[in-house]
């Protein structure tokens, strides 16, 4: 980076309002972090306890920081209240791809004061948790405190220590966890590979996913698998993504350029009704969600061939491997909802290089999915070429430099898909060259997978002959 001054650092915090337009229930620091200081502070807004919008303010010394962004709040929420609906979102508000059939209008959960579900709404599925995670014990633990905290009624935790080098994570699940967190070892790298074992292990009806650097909301897990009991065509649930800290100027960047939130309208993606106004869809994935916060139908995932071993952090490719499944399910004939009442607080890469490394990451995972469903799944290629052209406009679009080198701007935290946020252009030549590199990468990690899978056959058929 320049001399040219960084980003402000952020306090982050939640508001809860009793209505769009009414008092303050409550204002506090985000899970676990530092008490809201004078300065610039996020925050995300909860109506009655549901997620409803983030605001950016800045507080004054001497200001009730709660006043400061409740007014804000109630600007933003009045905004999007009369804003446009996609046709992902409208089709949340059916019954056939958002509802037990018969329920009520009034009775979907985003329109719940509280989020929570209704009288009378079926219990959410048995569901299997699994945290993929390589030697990070300290922020695994962090996590796992908050995952057994759920408030939901039936669900088991599974930790997949992928290629340990120490046993740090053993040891801290058989020993502090014991009885409460299933451990499962799986030596082959890769965040897929350690996915697919996690789902071998699973014995839920459902299979939700999420990092070990994330704080979980009490509510996130009952929110995020409620909707597969109510409507059984449903493969796929993903969740909001917010910022845990925003100290650092990698941090800032992240999130402004677009973090992990996917908004706050509940929306529904059936391959059985294109939305119209999407003309790349299946295959703009990223507007799905994120690999932090996903939960699938494991007959679903399962159907669909699970992850891509080839795919995901830890292999060449770098990443892909949550869009790759997303579009699969898709693929296989199942629905795929995003409910922002499933909510996980995300503790983002705080340096530079950190942020370098997600960059090229980002831009080489995405090309390296489509590799591989186009690898997989061949008879997607003629709707893949009719879409190129605007893909690759898409793809400029979103990799595009914004703001000075430094990644000044208009935009703020938590504006995703604006494309008004900053984005440096060390940073965008980055992505574009980590796009050019995916299909090598995918090539690469998946020769890596194939001769790995050879030398374990080769294994087990002489252990069988001894």
């Amino acid at each position: 980076m320049s001399s040219t001054p960084a980003p402000r650092p952020l306090s982050v915090a939640e508001l809860d309002l009793d209505a769009p337009d009414g008092p303050v229930l409550g204002f506090r620091p985000a899970p676990g972090g530092p008490a809201v200081v004078p300065g610039d502070v996020y925050a995300l807004v909860r109506l009655r306890g549901r997620p409803a919008a983030t605001v950016v303010g800045t507080v004054a010394e001497g200001e009730d920081p709660s006043e400061v962004l409740a007014a804000l709040a109630r600007r933003r929420l009045s905004e999007t209240a009369t804003a446009p609906r996609s046709d992902a979102e409208r089709r949340a508000e059916r019954p056939a791809s958002a509802r037990r059939e018969g329920a009520r209008t009034e009775d979907r959960v985003e329109d719940r004061a509280d989020g929570r579900a209704p009288a009378g709404t079926p219990a959410p599925p048995r569901t299997s948790v699994v945290v993929a995670t390589r030697e990070r014990p300290e922020q695994l633990a962090r996590a796992l405190d908050s995952l057994l905290a759920q408030d939901h009624p039936d669900f088991e935790l599974i930790v997949v220590d992928n290629a340990p080098r120490t046993s740090g994570t053993h040891e801290l699940v058989t020993r502090t966890y014991t009885d409460r967190v299933r451990y499962v070892r799986e030596d082959t790298p890769g965040l897929a590979t350690a996915h697919n074992t996690g789902l071998a292990a699973a014995e839920g009806a459902v299979v939700a996913f999420t990092d070990d650097d994330v704080i979980a909301d009490p509510h996130w897990l009952t929110a995020l698998t409620e909707p597969f009991a109510a409507d059984p065509g449903l493969g796929c649930v993903t969740g909001l993504i917010l910022p845990a800290r925003l100290r650092t100027p990698a941090q800032i960047l992240l999130e402004s350029h677009g973090g992990f939130a996917k908004g706050f309208a509940p929306r529904v993606y059936d391959p059985a009704h294109p939305p119209a106004d999407e003309p790349l869809f299946p295959f703009t994935a990223g507007s799905f969600g994120s690999g932090a916060n996903m939960a699938f139908r494991a007959a679903a995932l399962r159907r669909a061939g699970g992850f891509d071993p080839a795919t995901g952090t830890g292999t060449a490719a770098k990443g892909g491997d949550d869009l790759y499944a997303f579009v699969a399910v898709l693929s296989a004939g199942f629905r795929l909802r995003y409910t922002s009442q499933a909510l996980v607080w995300h503790h983002h890469r705080d340096t530079w290089q950190d942020l370098r490394n997600q960059a090229y990451g980002y831009g080489a995972g995405l090309t390296a999915y489509l590799t591989a469903t186009l690898v997989r799944s061949p008879r997607l290629l003629p709707a893949l070429l009719a879409r190129l052209p605007r893909g690759l406009a898409h793809a400029r679009t979103i990799t595009a430099r914004r703001g000075d080198e430094d990644g000044g701007g208009d935009g703020v935290p938590g504006e995703h898909g604006t494309q008004r946020h900053p984005w440096p252009r060390s940073l965008s030549r980055l992505e574009r060259r980590g796009m050019l590199y995916g299909p090598i990468g995918y090539a690469k990690a998946r020769a890596t997978a194939r001769s790995a899978a050879r030398g374990q056959a080769r294994r087990e058929k002489g252990a069988t002959a001894r």
